[in-house]
This record gives C-alpha cells, structure tokens and sequence, in this order.
C-alpha cells in the first residue's frame, strides 16, 4: 500500500518514537540510539514528514532509500551524517527501501541544566539542509562510531549518579568531532566553495545592479543562500572557514564598495545613495559606512575633492 501525503506528524518524546517504529521501549527515556534495521513497522504507513520535540543526529549508510530536510531530497548512496534540532521538518521517502543505518537522539530536557544546553546552538550544523550533510573518510568514520558504541556501552549498563554526566560527555565529544570534520570538509571542498563565493558575488552584483535593492531592500543573508541553494547557516559558516568573514559580512562589504564607488564617481546625495542601495534610512546607511570604513559618506566624498 501506498503511503498518501499527511499533514507532519509532531513526535513530543523518544518513547513516542520507539512506539511508532515498532521499537522496545528506550532504556532511558530522554536518550536512545535506533538502529533502522530493527524498525518493525510498515514504513508504507508512516506520515512523509516528521517534527521532533528533540535533537536526532543520524548516520545513513549505503541505501536506495531517502531521506530529506525541508524541501528538499537527498540521496545516501554514499552515507552521511545528518544534524537535525528539535520543531525542524523531517521529511522521509523511502522507496519501498530500507534506510541502512543508525539514529542518536537526546531530549533537550537531558541536557537544560548543564553547559551544553546554553551553548549547543553554536554547533550551526544543526540548522544545515540535508544535502549538506557530513560526509566521513574512513578514519573519521571509525572515530565517530567510536563514540556511539562508547553511548550504546553506558545505555546497557546500570544507571547511577553519574550516568549523565558521562552521557553528556560523550554527546559533547560526537558534536566536537563533528565540527572539526566539517571544518576539514569546508577545506577539502575548497574548489568548488570558491565557485559559491564566486556564484555569491554575481548574485550580489545581479541583485544591485538590477535596482532590486530599490524596489525590494537590502539583500538578506536568506534571499542570498536561497539563490545558491544552501542553508544560511552552512553558507556563513562556509565562508567564514574560507575567507574569515560570515554571509552578512560579505553583504556589508559588496554594500560598503558599491556606496564608495556612487560617492567617488557620482553627484547623488548620500540619501540618494543608500535608498538605491535598499536602506529605509539614510541614517543607518550612513552608521554602517562609518563602522566599516571609520569615515563618513560625506567625509569620504570629500577626500576624493
């Protein structure tokens, strides 16, 4: 049987999610590891798209099948791992197919009263679409997977005053790991991410050059990573391993070298200026050039005279 297209089906616990896969009930209820080979459900019959009141951090190996973030598709014929938050849309298509691989998941509530509860928003791979997925050499694979066999060791045994501590230990370590590994990614793939920067450039000459800054507003870091088809997260940190500088940064310069160029070689008003530019106020076109250049529009039209 075909499964039809439902309305996203929120998932407020792990247990909730262990029922729904035909699962044993999770040996802690804020923590658990699935592996996809022991699903005993018709995967025909589960909604195409899912909301997780808790963090999933998944590792697809070899498979037909899909499994998206948001809009999109992507394929795991390679593996990869995926970071997905709590309230983000998951989305699977399966194909008839079995998805080969295993899920980690932790309930923020396990995590609200330590460190890692405040600081696990700086760990931007979570906000990443699934087609930026962190693909492993077989030496990080064998660390990664280190550790969840480390987690699965500390679920099996008994649980005592220290259990989540270690617990949380071994989740900040995965994540840890996780960001050098996309880190050596951002540099592996450095060919292809001077073509986005090279894309990003011709977007934001395109956009400018066109008046869409007039009619529609200063350009967004979301309307740019939209048009290069990257999440705004991954596309800042991207930069940001490439050239030192996020997405809003990189708009703030293109802005600040247009406005240089009308105030050296034009007779428009400042004013004139930053509404071509998309600003609402003069004011804080005029606030954003003295920050990133220490001088004012005025002041450096007239070094130019």
């Amino acid at each position: 049987m075909k499964k039809e297209s439902k309305s996203p089906i929120r998932i407020d616990s792990i247990s909730a999610l262990h029922n729904l896969l035909g699962l044993p009930k999770p040996l802690h209820p804020l923590i658990s590891c699935i592996d996809n080979l022991k699903m005993a459900v018709d995967k025909d019959i589960l909604p195409n798209t899912f909301l997780f009141d808790f963090y999933k951090i998944s590792y697809k190996k070899t498979s037909s099948g899909k499994i998206g973030y948001g809009q999109g598709y992507y394929d795991f014929d390679e593996g990869g791992m995926v970071f997905t938050a709590p309230n983000q849309l998951i989305s699977v298509k399966t194909d008839d197919k079995e998805l080969y691989g295993f899920s980690f998941l932790f309930h923020p509530d396990f995590i609200r009263n330590h460190p890692l509860g405040r600081n696990i928003k700086q760990y931007g791979f979570f906000s990443y679409d699934t087609n930026e997925a962190l693909f492993l050499s077989d030496k990080e694979k064998s660390t990664i997977f280190s550790v969840f066999d480390n987690i699965r060791n500390e679920m099996n045994a008994s649980i005592d005053d220290f259990s989540q501590d270690v617990f949380i230990s071994y989740i900040e370590l995965l994540l840890n790991y996780s960001n050098r590994f996309y880190k050596r990614q951002f540099i592996t793939r450095k060919a292809v991410n001077h073509d986005l920067l090279s894309k990003l450039e011709q977007i934001l000459d395109e956009y400018f050059g066109d008046e869409k800054s007039l009619n529609n507003g200063l350009p967004t870091v979301e309307y740019v990573a939209s048009q290069l088809h990257l999440s705004p997260r991954y596309l800042s940190d991207m930069l940001r391993t490439l050239t030192g500088q996020n997405a809003q940064q990189h708009i703030h310069q293109k802005l600040i070298t247009i406005a240089k160029d009308k105030l050296s070689t034009t007779d428009l008003s400042v004013s004139e200026i930053a509404y071509e530019l998309g600003f609402e106020h003069p004011q804080s076109f005029s606030k954003l050039f003295k920050t990133k250049t220490k001088l004012s529009p005025l002041e450096f039209r007239q070094s130019f005279n």
